[in-house]
Parts: C-alpha cells; sequence; structure tokens
C-alpha cells in the first residue's frame, strides 16, 4: 500500500466492512471492551472531576438527546459523549493498547453510543462500529510510534478522535469519501498534551476527543469537506505529529491482524506501566505473610516509559498517585490491595503510606517490557525476596477471563446503580449482538 494512499485506503475499509466477516473472537472481544468500558463509566460518573464538568456545561448543553451513564441527567448527544468519556476514564481503569498506551474504548464507545441512543440503532452496528473505531484509533497510534507519546502529545486523544470519527461515520453510514472527510476534520481536530498526566485535564483530553470526532462524523455526513490525504500528507497528522512515523502501519494486514485483540483490561485503576509492580508486590506481600512496618528498602526496576510516566515519587492527591509506581507500591504492602479506595486522597495522605512510599528506589531497565517489572523488598532483619513479573494481570499474556470482567463490572458499577439495576445492564450486555436497540443499554445504565 502506498503512503500515498493512506486515508483512502482507510476509509474505504471501514465503508466496506461487514460484521458478518469480523472474526468471531474479534466480535468477542468487542463485547469484553464494551462491558469493561461501561463498568468504568459507571464507577466514576460521580466522581469531582464528572461534577465539575457537568456544572460547567449544563447551562450550555443542547437538547436531552443522550443518557448521562450512571447519572439522572440527560444532554445532547455531543455533551453525553464528552462527559462520558471523561467518566470512563477518570478512574484510570479503561482498557489499554499496550503497544501504543492508547485508552481506545473510552473514546470511542462513549461518542458512538451517544449516537445510537439519539438516532436508533441496533447491538450489531454498535458493536461493529466501535471495533472498526478501536483499530484505526490503535493502528494510527502505531504509525506515529513512541515518538509521538515522548514528544509529549497524549495519544489517547489525538489518536483516538480518528476512532471516535470512524466509528460515527460507519453508524451513519458515511461513503468513503465522506468517511475521508471525517478523518480529515479529526486529524485537524486533534489535540492532547502529557502535561495534563496527574490533573483533571487529562480525562478532558479523551473526553475532547470523543466529541470532536463525533463531530467529524456529523459535519462529514453533511458533506463538510476536508483534506482527502489527512494522515499521510506532508502536512498531514503523521508527518506533523511524529519525527518518523510508519505510515504503512494504518494499513498493513487490514481485516487480517486485529489490534482490538491486543486490549489489555485493568485490574487495578492506575497507569497500566505500574500493573506488574503491584502484581509483585501483592504476591510478595501474600507468598512470605510480610509486615510492611518491617519494610526497610523497596527496589523497583521497570521500563523506562513506566518511570517517564509514573515515577512521582510524592503525589499530592488521588489523580496525582494514579500515575505514581511509590504510591502504589506503598499501598500495595500496606492494604494488601490496590483498588479504588487506595487511590483516594485520604489514602495518599496518610502517614504510613508517606513512610513506605519513601523507601522505594526506581530503577529502570530497556530491556524490561512495559508489561514487565523487577521488584526486590528487603525487610529489617536483612532477608530480602525478589520477584520478576513476566506478564502483568490483564495483559494479553495474561488476561482477564469473562468472568473477571463481570467481577470488574459488578464492583465498579456498585456506586452509581442498584443491584437489579446492575443485573439488568449485564442481561442487556450478554446479548448485546442481538439487541434491536442500543439505546436500551444506555438508558438501562442512567442513574
Amino acid at each position: 500500500m502506498a503512503d500515498a494512499a493512506i486515508s483512502a485506503a482507510l476509509a474505504r475499509f471501514v465503508t466496506d466492512s461487514h460484521w458478518r466477516e469480523v472474526p468471531a473472537h474479534v466480535r468477542h472481544e468487542t463485547e469484553r471492551a464494551t462491558l469493561n468500558w461501561l463498568g468504568c463509566a459507571l464507577g466514576g460518573c460521580h466522581d469531582e472531576t464528572v461534577n465539575r464538568l457537568y456544572e460547567a456545561l449544563r447551562d450550555f448543553a443542547g437538547p436531552p438527546q443522550a443518557t448521562l451513564l450512571g447519572r439522572a441527567e440527560k444532554s445532547d448527544a455531543l455533551t453525553a459523549a464528552l462527559i462520558n468519556a471523561v467518566s470512563s476514564n477518570v478512574l484510570d481503569f479503561d482498557d489499554s493498547h499496550l503497544a501504543t498506551v492508547i485508552h481506545p474504548t473510552a473514546v470511542v464507545a462513549p461518542a458512538l453510543l451517544a449516537l445510537a441512543e439519539h438516532r436508533r440503532a441496533s447491538g450489531a452496528e454498535f458493536l461493529h462500529a466501535l471495533a472498526l473505531g478501536i483499530e484505526c484509533a490503535c493502528r494510527i497510534g502505531n504509525a506515529v510510534g513512541p515518538a509521538h507519546y515522548e514528544k509529549g502529545w497524549h495519544i489517547s486523544g489525538t489518536c483516538g478522535v480518528f476512532g471516535a470519527a470512524v466509528a460515527a461515520g460507519k453508524l451513519l453510514g458515511l461513503n468513503a469519501q465522506r468517511m475521508n472527510w471525517a478523518l480529515g476534520i479529526a486529524a485537524t481536530s486533534a489535540s492532547g498534551l502529557r502535561l495534563q498526566l496527574g490533573s483533571m485535564a487529562k480525562c478532558h483530553n479523551l473526553g475532547n476527543a470523543a466529541k470532536s470526532g463525533l463531530n467529524a462524523a456529523l459535519m462529514a455526513a453533511r458533506g463538510f469537506t476536508s483534506s482527502e490525504r489527512a494522515l499521510e500528507a506532508p502536512r498531514g497528522f503523521l508527518n506533523v505529529l511524529a519525527d518518523a512515523p510508519d505510515a504503512g502501519a494504518v494499513t498493513r494486514g487490514l481485516g487480517e491482524h486485529w489490534e482490538l485483540l491486543t486490549l489489555a483490561y485493568k485490574p487495578y485503576p492506575c497507569g497500566v506501566v505500574i500493573h506488574p509492580v503491584i502484581d509483585a508486590c501483592l504476591d510478595l506481600r501474600a507468598t512470605h505473610a510480610m509486615d510492611a512496618a518491617a519494610v526497610t528498602r523497596i527496589e523497583v526496576t521497570v521500563n523506562p516509559l513506566a518511570s517517564k510516566l509514573c515515577g512521582n515519587p510524592a503525589p499530592r492527591d488521588g489523580l496525582e498517585a494514579k500515575l505514581s509506581i511509590a504510591h502504589s507500591v506503598a499501598v500495595a504492602l500496606t492494604d494488601g490491595a490496590a483498588g479504588v479506595a487506595q487511590y483516594l486522597d485520604a489514602r495518599v495522605a496518610d502517614p504510613a503510606v508517606i513512610a513506605l512510599r519513601d523507601k522505594v528506589a526506581l530503577n529502570t531497565d530497556a530491556a524490561i517490557g512495559k508489561e514487565q517489572a523487577r521488584v526486590r523488598i528487603t525487610l529489617a532483619h536483612g532477608t530480602g525476596y525478589e520477584l520478576f513479573v513476566e506478564h502483568a494481570r490483564g495483559s494479553s499474556g495474561r488476561p482477564l477471563s469473562d468472568a473477571d470482567l463481570e467481577t470488574k463490572f459488578r464492583g465498579l458499577a456498585a456506586g452509581a446503580s442498584a443491584p437489579a439495576q446492575i443485573d439488568a445492564v449485564l442481561t442487556i450486555c450478554n446479548a448485546l449482538e442481538s439487541c434491536a436497540d442500543v439505546g436500551d443499554l444506555a438508558r438501562a445504565a442512567a442513574g
């Protein structure tokens, strides 16, 4: 595939795709991604970040077209896409494409569900569009490579917008030219800075991508034009936002190899690169009946990216703690857990947690993969215990089962929904492909 045809080829693939031709295991993985995403959205729907965002926008929102998940309010579809995406990401519990560290479903699904609720669509149509949107976002992420992220772009926002645009465009039935225009409008709307990690604006990067992607598809549907080489042109997205892009990665093996199958689902609500460290700490604590008070030193060795993203030794609040290896080590050893409660502001300020955080020594080794870590713990009497984690829990090498995902969903949804409502939502999710109106899912998940 010549680089000159990348945008057009991607648009054609999406418009020509048929759900019945998508492999069964890809269809199933899309269902898993949906359940995981919905749990994250319900778990985060009443977070202070979401409340403040809603308060800022409610007086300016349009007609009640779409549900705000887990809440009593409805809003216009664009605002609902924005707010539901922020809800999906605020706990840092959403899925991850480890090769790029994109959180694709948290961007694509909110845009898609808001549109599907406003303009009736079936569960199969929703799942098909979601699979295509996730795939496109991850492939464009592969094309810009690590340099894009290292430059300071928040890739979930900058590449997620393409996924939202493609998914919404598929649901709208765009032809290949209009799908290409949607890609172009998304390209010029792409934004998001890594600088915002640890603040409320980090989640807004994903919310803005969901809203902008939906907006791009709606504009293209009305004939709003854009460059038809927005990805590969010399001043297009790939070349402007990456130093040495691999444009061919967008279409290489398209329809044969699915990036969606490599998604990781988080067992812990924090940066995904911290997960192998938490695994090691929890396993060492359990195996050796370790008392955190007896620990004198914790040596942690991780991939350099993990240190760059999550090397903060002294987080000030829960948002910063989600991106702190030191805090995650401290709560895992102290509490024997790394759940939502371990990343609340009060836990970050606990003197015992702070004291243990100060005993963490962080090292990097480029030979260690992003889903790997080595942890060595030394106790007061000099005994040391060490563990190397080859594959983090939840990664493609050690995936969460369907039962694990349902348990995670139930735990997250419990804060926003009654048990009977949780059962009703699960019933719809478990038969989503045969659902006549996917808006039923949104309405069932309302507050």
